[in-house]
Order: structure tokens, then sequence, then C-alpha cells
């Protein structure tokens, strides 16, 4: 990550993820928490998909390592796709939280 345009891309992209994965409530505590429950839930698969794919990527490569950012930005990318087709079945109608 040399250049500033890398910078700002890296950046943008936690941004979107952190955009996808927002869930909003009646107050900001209530967003807070109702946020970080949705990054806890889904970020466990979303670390294990992208470890196979970077271990895909790595093989391919012959065993050559990703930098960091790059691994990073592969989490943001999935994190992204995830936090959007979670939060469509949340606000489909389906009820989460095991409410009745």
């Amino acid at each position: 990550m040399s250049d500033i345009r890398s910078k700002i891309t890296f950046i943008v992209s936690a941004a979107l993820y952190l955009f996808f994965n927002l869930r909003l409530g009646a107050d900001a505590g209530t967003t807070l928490t109702a946020t970080g429950w949705q990054i806890l839930q889904t970020a466990p698969y979303v670390a294990g998909v992208t470890y196979i794919i970077i271990a895909l990527l790595q093989s391919m490569a012959g065993g050559k390592k990703l930098p960091w950012d790059r691994r990073l930005r592969l989490f943001f990318a999935i994190g992204i796709m995830a936090g959007l087709v979670f939060g469509i079945y949340e606000y489909g109608g389906v009820d989460v939280t095991g409410g009745k």
C-alpha cells in the first residue's frame, strides 16, 4: 500500500463493509449494538471463506504469500456480500431475533 490511491480505496472498502453491515435502531446505542451483533454473526463465516480463497490463490501462485492489504480487501468484499444477503434476508420479514 505505497501510493495514496490504494490507501483511499482500502479505506473506502472498509467503510463499505461497515455500511453494508449497518443495522439501524431507534437510537445510537441500539444501532451500535445491532451492527456489532451483525458483524459478530457473519465474521466467522466471512473469515472462513476468505481463508479458503486465500489458500487457493496462494497455491495457484506457487506458494507466494498475499500481502495483508489484499487479504483484508478480500475479507471486506466477501463481508459486503454477506452483509447484503443477510440484510435482505433480515429486512424481508424473517425474524432473526428468535421472538414470536
